[in-house]
């Protein structure tokens, strides 16, 4: 499902069958899902991120869809001060009450995130207000991989899986990793949290993202609260996950800003 016309045409183009719909509007939703009968359900962290996926949910139901595999988040909490951790929680409880089989993947950290960070890192400087805190940061392709598992396989059905990559790594160790990939030193710099989120607001995040950014990587990773090591994506792809380092060296050109 995409939400533009010339997505769904660069889709169609490579072969996908591809529809038209947003969350917001239940009508493209149902007609989005005509001759479904599963659905991988995930959506960006947004204010409005609640209710939009209970749109699909309820929207799925109606139209005899009868698995939903989601992607939650591996701090989703019904208490969390993190905003999309208490939404995925929130939308979790949902599907698990709402009569159709599911699968919950709660993946920690994704990679990809630091992608974001590549001006700085570009010039040398990793910022972030993480302190210390380790997180076993995982490829959003490993999640990919096991989405496909669980989607494609019969026995998943009401298990909720905890996803990470190989390593728990902290800021200190994820800053050598891309020196050796860029060939130049990275430093990690612990910023205070009013000066990462003028940075964040200055690299475009809204007010609302600066702030759960903050909230999540100066409360959640710096104080450990991140989940522990598993083997999940090895157990259920028979693939072990990706490390950062190659995450990192497959990203050069990036991280180097060269995009």
């Amino acid at each position: 499902m995409c939400r533009k016309e010339e997505q769904l045409q660069k889709f169609r183009k490579q072969g996908l069958d591809a529809v038209l719909g947003t969350f917001e509007d239940p009508a493209s939703l149902k007609a989005a899902m005509q001759g479904c009968d599963s659905l991988i359900l995930i959506s960006p962290p947004t204010q409005n991120q609640v209710q939009c996926e209970k749109n699909a949910i309820d929207s799925a139901k109606q139209e005899g869809i009868t698995y939903i595999v989601k992607i939650s988040a591996s701090d989703a909490n019904l208490r969390s001060s993190v905003p999309w951790a208490k939404s995925h929680a929130e939308i979790d409880h949902y599907l698990r009450n709402s009569g159709i089989a599911w699968t919950i993947l709660k993946p920690t950290a994704f990679m990809q995130n630091f992608l974001s960070l590549s001006k700085p890192i570009s010039k040398g400087i990793l910022p972030q207000v993480a302190g210390n805190g380790h997180v076993g940061y995982i490829d959003a392709l490993d999640i990919a991989r096991v989405a496909f598992s669980v989607l494609t396989e019969d026995h998943h059905k009401r298990a909720t899986y905890f996803l990470n990559g190989p390593e728990m790594l902290d800021m200190k160790e994820i800053a050598l990793q891309l020196s050796e990939t860029l060939g130049k030193k990275v430093r990690y710099v612990n910023l205070p949290s009013f000066v990462f989120r003028l940075l964040l607001r200055l690299y475009g995040s809204s007010r609302w993202v600066a702030n759960g950014l903050i909230e999540q990587y100066a409360e959640v990773v710096a104080k450990n609260h991140d989940h522990d090591m598993n083997e999940e994506v090895i157990r259920i792809t028979n693939c072990p996950p990706r490390s950062f380092l190659d995450f990192a060296k497959e990203h050069k050109e990036a991280f180097l800003n060269l995009n």
